[in-house]
């Protein structure tokens, strides 16, 4: 008897993504198949699927549902395989309806407390996030760095240098200073830098780097109306020092763990490989895509063509955000496969971000 074709669902118009109507035996099938597949990483077939426990029907019928599912585009045949394998869909049904999640035991948690010291400073804690996240899931990690930006300012301080160039000292806390030098119109001596540091510090301190900057910038165009000569000095100096935008820093984003991804054979194509250490290398497309998870709450899972990126087309991204007080610092996340260990991964980037956030609220 011929079997009737069905087709999938229409789409939902929160998620552009198709909406499936699976009965409890599809459904089942749908999930066993997957399971196996995410397990053994090989085409899986009808007669696999029937010895299965919980599958009480024959492999006839296995491969009715199969062909249905197939319909919906839930599964695809690779090559002349007669197994099939989940496509990018089938994956989405599977973690949005179909996968339990435990969450990490003690130990585990543990561990990764003891290794995200809060004696450490904000790019040494991210390193050790990134590659905590590598080496559990074998595959890369990923972890944008705190904003320089949203932090407050505790200090600045100016040193002539020569050559027409100062040294500027911001400290931002007891663990995070940082050095910039600049070049200027003219030299200024000892006493001139450090009167421009006591007016800054007067006039700015306690706020963040953006709003030192915002303000700033205001106040440059005030500067030669309505300021001392002495006070324009100070606005050109200190103009250069925070009218910067990091959002293209090669140090805003830590990647450990590219090269796992040479170990997984859906990632085997020397093209596919090309195009994601591209992506790994320039940074900014995946930077990105962490970037619009920032106001995301919780776990986000891209799979496939989702993320908007070509580069990820067969893989899965799965990240969090981390935060001080309830503010936004920053997101952490995994690059793989599509065939990941899914129910292992999420948990595990989830409890890594919200003890990324206590190692940092420990330090605040």
């Amino acid at each position: 008897m011929k079997r009737e074709q069905k087709n999938r669902g229409e789409i939902d118009p929160m998620t552009d993504n198709p909406v499936y109507e699976l009965n409890e035996r599809e459904q089942h099938i749908l999930k066993v198949l997957v399971d196996h597949y995410i397990e053994v990483g090989t085409p899986v077939g009808s007669r696999t699927l029937s010895r299965m426990p919980g599958i009480n029907i024959s492999a006839a019928s296995v491969r009715n549902v199969m062909g249905d599912l197939e319909d919906m585009e839930l599964l695809k045949s690779p090559h002349t395989s007669a197994g099939r394998v989940p496509t990018s869909a089938a994956f989405r049904v599977f973690v949005d309806n179909m996968l339990e999640i435990t969450a990490p035991d003690l130990n585990t948690v543990s561990h990764i407390r003891g290794l995200l010291d809060p004696s450490l400073n904000d790019q040494a804690l991210v390193k050790v996030a990134s590659n905590y996240l590598s080496r559990f899931t074998k595959m890369a990690g990923m972890v944008t760095v705190p904003k320089r930006e949203e932090k407050p300012l505790q200090q600045v301080e100016f040193l002539p240098l020569t050559d027409r160039r100062v040294l500027v000292i911001l400290i931002i806390s007891d663990k995070e200073i940082q050095n910039r030098i600049i070049h200027v119109e003219r030299d200024y001596t000892k006493d001139e830098l450090a009167e421009f540091a006591r007016e800054l510090n007067t006039e700015y301190l306690g706020c963040s780097l953006a709003q030192v900057r915002d303000r700033m910038r205001t106040d440059l165009q005030r500067a030669r109306e309505d300021m001392s000569q002495t006070m324009q000095m100070m606005i050109d100096v200190a103009g250069q020092v925070f009218d910067t935008d990091d959002s293209d820093d090669d140090d805003s984003m830590v990647v450990a763990g590219e090269t796992n991804l040479m170990n997984h054979a859906e990632l085997g194509d020397v093209s596919k490989l090309r195009d994601l250490f591209d992506a790994f290398e320039q940074k900014r497309d995946i930077f990105h895509l962490l970037e619009r998870c920032a106001s995301a709450d919780g776990v986000q899972i891209f799979i496939g063509r989702e993320s908007g990126y070509d580069a990820l087309g067969e893989c899965s991204v799965i990240t969090a955000p981390y935060q001080i007080d309830g503010k936004l610092l920053g997101v952490l996340g995994v690059v793989g496969p599509k065939r990941m260990s899914y129910a292992q991964v999420i948990p595990v980037v989830d409890v890594t971000s919200k003890l990324l956030s206590a190692a940092l609220n420990l330090r605040s």
